[in-house]
């Protein structure tokens, strides 16, 4: 008399029916782009938190591109910050001068 063993239980979805391994949950990636869009609409200080974040989300394996758009959005931001800086500070020295003769 011979056993076998039954079969493995199916997913109803296709795949392993015991699921794959999950990454671990973190929302870095995530605030990382909200800030990085924050940072380009509002205050391109929050470019830097968004690169931050951005960097710390994908040393910890997070794969997609969350991550890295919202490090990206912080670059953008942190440059257009210095941008309008250099900007502002041209304009102010310039407004102080008197070209007539």
């Amino acid at each position: 008399m011979s056993y076998d063993a039954p079969p493995p239980p199916q997913s109803p979805y296709g795949g392993s029916p015991y699921g794959a391994p999950v990454a671990p949950n973190s929302n870095k990636g995530t605030w990382a782009l909200v800030c990085g869009i924050l940072g380009l609409l509002c205050c391109g200080l929050l470019g830097i938190p968004a690169i931050i974040l951005g960097r710390q989300a994908q040393a910890e394996g997070h794969r997609g591109g969350v991550a890295k758009a919202g490090e990206v959005l912080g670059y953008i931001a942190v440059a257009l910050m210095v941008l309008y800086a250099i900007l502002f500070a041209v304009g102010a020295l310039s407004f102080g001068t008197n070209n007539t003769n």
